[in-house]
This record gives structure tokens, C-alpha cells and sequence, in this order.
């Protein structure tokens, strides 16, 4: 096959290659097959023909050795037994052929002309078997014997030979082409059955490829059937791995999909960030901007102590925001924290107190509710930080008179701090964002109350900072919210526990209550 047949088949579909290659290769052997079997048969004919032309020789010497004519006499092919179309010859005393005869159909004998001898010329009388055309009487299969006897040639026509090959070669053919008919056709079904399965893979990999895979969400992509998935089969290795690069590339999508989601929320908390910030850093700056306008066009506008005092308490509180800035920036690099033995106990118990004298109007209660020290390892500054915030954070949003209560649970598992208060709750919708950096419970950025860091004005950062420095200390901080009842749960692992243990019993605490978003530094 040329290049070019090459070409027109690899276009064609894997069914036809198979069927023609098939198809080929059954040809190729049925042609072989019929080829031995006529050569086969036709050495087996011409033995046997060969055997009896020489048994007729040996029979026609045998008879003009009985015989007393002359050299020209061939009467023994009157004798019995003699077949029609027997041939005999006699030669001359130079080795040719004098006279010749064959036994007709009527029994009688025929005398062939010159040109019929002239065939049958150059035959040597060696026993050699020779295969003559004789005109007008076909083709004939010859032997001349001399010996101590009468010299005579002998033949029988190759006719019946022939005509045997000839039908042998017909059914050959007609047994060929018929069962290679039968057996393309059994192929073309069989190869049809077999590469079902595959097409059925094929047809998935097509439905696959025409999903939009740069868009949207990617889900719910179509799978090759489990029959189709046998491990037992080529199909079905192909159906298998198509799946799994599927459940990979859907996967991936889906990171890839999850990744640019939190890209996007990244970049939205970052821009909300940063409006917040450079608006909490600009109410301050414009307040000492305005102090000291006033105070350069003279004291008699506003008293120096008083514009002083305004713009020393701005100051403050814009110190106090970089600083809470600062130090969530160094919780999100993940920045060690000073490591010590921290008792619980003693440092709510300080936290209660320094709330009681900033805030006389609530009703400050504390509960130890331990069996065993309640000691954790920590940076002991942060985590009076965080308590703080969560006490500065019930007085700031609740009204007067409100009754919080401030708890220490100790177990071998954890230790646990709570405050909890009955003011009137944290509406639903501020729930999922209250540990948020910026978030307050009204959409106002311009109110003044005290920040989540013990200074003048709400930053908003109060919570988030609890959260990093909860998340730094390997621990959980939860809120659980109603009106009339509000509790933040801080959940440390306590010292000497394993890591694995910790966080197990970490996590186990926090189920408790609901468990809303501490960023992770």
C-alpha cells in the first residue's frame, strides 16, 4: 500500500482500519491456504498420473516383447486395459519417433500425423517424465523406456489433471469469497460490539470538551459510565483514567474557581481596609489640622490648654490605631509572640477590674469556675489584650446597668474564658463579620465611643485583634448570640498538652457555641 493509501486510511475511523486490516489478513491467508492446497493436490495428481503412465510403458514393452512384428508395430494398444487416449510410440534406429498411435473413444487406435509425432521429438528413452503438447489431442504426460527391451514411448492426457485443478481452483474461490463474507461480516458486528464501550468514552470525552471551562462554575461534568470503567479491558482503562483526569481537572477548576473567590474577597476586605483605615486616620488628623488653625489665628477663638488637650487626646487615639494596625499586620506574618506560663485566673481577675473602675455604671461579676490551675502558654500582655477588648467591647454596646459576667473554666482538656452579658444581643446580620477588621455594630464611621484597645473612639479592630491573638495562641474564640444574652468563648489548650490533644480539645470546646470566622494568622 503507497503513501498515499496509508494516508486515506489513518483518516478513516478505528472500526474500518480494524475491519480492513481484518480483511486483509483473511485474504492473505485464505489465498495461502487455497495455494497449498491446489500445489498440494496437483503433485498428488501428477504422481499418480505419473505412476501410471509409467506403468503403461512398462506394459507397451511388455507387449511388443510378445509381439513378433515389426518396428512399426503398435497392435498391443488393441489389448484389453488400455485407456482412451492411451499414447505409444516407437522409435528408429536414429532415436526418432517412427510411428505413433492413440486409443480412441471407440476403442480403435489413430494413427498421428507428422506434425503429431514431430511433438514428441527429443524425448530420450531414460525413463524421464515429460509433459508434450500434441496437436489436435491436448496435453499429455510422456515417458520413453529402453533398457534391455524394445524401445517405446508412453503417455495419458493431462486432461482429467486439469479439469480436476480447474474445479479445485473454482471451489477454492467460491469457498474463499463466501466465507470471507461470512467472516467479514462476523468481524464488522464483533469489532461493532467490542468498540462500544469505547465509543462511548469517546462520546464523553466530546460532551467533556464542549463545557466552558474559563467561566463560571464547574460542576456536575459528565462521567464514563461504571460498565464502561472495567480495569479488565482497554476501553475500560481508557473509560477509568478519563475519569480520573475528569475528577482532577474539575478539582482543580474548583480550587482554581475557590482561589479566585477569595482572591476577589481578599481584594474587596483590602480595598474596605483601606478606606477605613485612611478614614479612621483622617477624622483625627483633621481635628488636630483644625485645633491648630484655630490656635494660629489666636487664642481668643479657643483657649491654647483646651485645643491642646483636643489635640493630644487625637493624637492619642491615632497612636492607638497604628498600633492596632501594626500589630495585626505582625500576627498575619505569623511573627513569634513572647512565650511564658500565664495563669488565667489572676489575669480575668485583673481585666475585671481595670473594666469595673473604667466602667461603674455596668455590674462586673467574676467566676472561677476551675478544679485545677488554669495555666496556659502565652504572651501574657496579648492575652490581657484580648480580655480586655471582649470587657471593653460588652460595655461599650450594651446600656447601662448591664449585668457582665466573666468566667474561667479549667479542665485537663482546656481552659476556657468566658463574658457573657444580658444586654440586648448582636443583630443576626453582624454575626458572621463580628471578628472582622472595622466591623461596629452600626454603619456610621464617624461615632465616637472607646476602641477595642482602651482608647477614645471605636476603630472597629476591637474583635479582629482578639481573634489573630486567639488564632497566634492556637486557640478558638466563638460568640453565641441573643437578645438578652451575648457570649464570647476564648478556648486555650492548657500548658503540657500535646499539640494533637490540644487542638482536638480546642475544637471540641468550640462546638459548643457558634463558631464564626477567627482569621488564622
Amino acid at each position: 500500500m503507497n503513501t498515499r493509501g496509508h494516508a486515506r486510511l489513518n483518516g478513516r475511523s478505528l472500526r474500518t482500519r480494524l475491519l480492513v486490516f481484518i480483511s486483509m489478513t483473511l485474504v492473505a491467508v485464505l489465498a495461502a491456504m487455497a495455494l497449498t492446497t491446489i500445489l498440494a493436490q496437483r503433485a498428488y495428481l501428477l504422481g499418480n498420473l505419473d505412476q501410471r503412465v509409467t506403468d503403461t510403458a512398462e506394459r507397451s514393452q511388455g507387449g511388443l516383447q510378445r509381439r513378433p512384428g515389426d518396428a512399426t508395430d503398435l497392435g498391443f494398444l488393441g489389448e484389453r486395459g488400455h485407456a482412451v487416449g492411451t499414447l505409444a510410440a516407437r522409435f528408429d534406429d536414429e532415436g526418432n519417433v517412427s510411428t505413433a498411435e492413440v486409443v480412441t473413444r471407440d476403442g480403435g487406435q489413430q494413427v498421428l500425423t507428422a506434425g503429431q509425432r514431430a511433438a514428441l521429438d527429443g524425448i530420450r528413452t531414460d525413463g524421464t517424465l515429460h509433459t508434450r503438447t500434441v496437436p489436435g489431442l491436448g496435453t499429455y504426460r510422456v515417458t520413453a523406456i529402453g533398457g534391455d527391451g524394445t524401445s517405446v514411448l508412453a503417455g495419458l492426457p493431462m486432461d482429467d489433471v486439469q479439469d480436476m485443478i480447474s474445479r479445485l481452483v473454482v471451489v477454492e474461490a467460491v469457498v474463499a469469497g463466501v466465507g470471507l463474507a461470512v467472516a467479514g461480516c462476523v468481524c464488522a458486528v464483533v469489532i461493532r460490539r467490542q468498540l462500544r464501550p469505547l465509543g462511548r468514552v469517546a462520546a464523553t470525552a466530546v460532551e467533556v470538551s464542549r463545557f466552558r471551562l474559563d467561566r463560571g462554575e464547574v460542576t456536575g461534568l459528565t462521567r464514563v459510565p461504571e460498565r464502561d470503567t472495567d480495569p479488565g479491558s482497554e476501553a475500560g482503562q481508557v473509560g477509568a483514567a478519563l475519569n480520573r483526569m475528569i475528577d482532577h481537572v474539575e478539582t482543580s477548576l474548583a480550587q482554581r474557581q475557590r482561589s479566585e473567590e477569595e482572591m476577589r474577597r481578599s481584594e474587596e476586605r483590602m480595598r474596605r481596609f483601606l478606606a477605613d483605615a485612611s478614614h479612621e486616620l483622617r477624622t483625627p488628623l483633621a481635628s488636630i489640622a483644625g485645633y491648630a488653625e484655630l490656635m494660629n489665628r489666636g487664642t481668643e477663638r479657643i483657649e491654647s490648654s483646651l485645643a491642646w488637650r483636643r489635640v493630644s487626646a487625637e493624637s492619642a487615639r491615632m497612636t492607638g490605631l497604628v498600633e492596632d494596625l501594626l500589630l495585626l499586620a505582625r500576627l498575619d506574618e505569623g511573627r513569634p509572640l513572647h512565650s511564658g506560663e500565664v495563669d488565667l485566673a489572676a489575669l480575668v481577675a485583673e481585666a475585671v477590674w481595670d473594666a469595673r473602675a473604667a466602667g461603674d455604671t455596668h455590674h462586673w461579676e467574676l467566676a472561677l469556675l476551675i478544679d485545677r490551675p488554669a495555666l496556659v502558654v502565652g504572651d501574657e500582655a496579648r492575652l490581657h489584650q484580648v480580655v480586655a477588648n471582649l470587657l471593653t467591647n460588652a460595655r461599650v454596646h450594651t446600656p447601662p446597668g448591664t449585668t457582665v459576667v466573666a468566667s474561667v473554666e479549667a479542665t485537663d482538656a482546656c481552659c476556657t474564658i468566658r463574658v457573657r452579658d444580658d444586654g440586648p444581643g448582636i443583630p443576626a446580620q453582624f454575626l458572621p463579620s463580628v471578628f472582622e477588621r472595622f466591623t461596629r455594630g452600626d454603619a456610621s464611621r464617624s461615632r465616637t465611643s472607646t476602641t477595642g484597645s482602651g482608647g477614645s473612639g471605636s476603630t472597629g479592630l476591637g474583635l479582629a485583634i482578639a481573634a489573630a491573638i486567639t488564632a497566634a495562641h492556637g486557640g478558638r474564640i466563638t460568640v453565641d448570640s441573643e437578645p438578652g444574652r451575648t457570649e464570647f468563648a476564648l478556648t486555650l489548650p492548657p500548658a503540657g498538652a500535646a499539640p494533637d490533644m490540644a487542638s482536638d480539645a480546642v475544637s471540641d470546646a468550640a462546638s459548643g457555641s457558634a463558631q464564626v470566622g477567627a482569621p488564622q494568622s
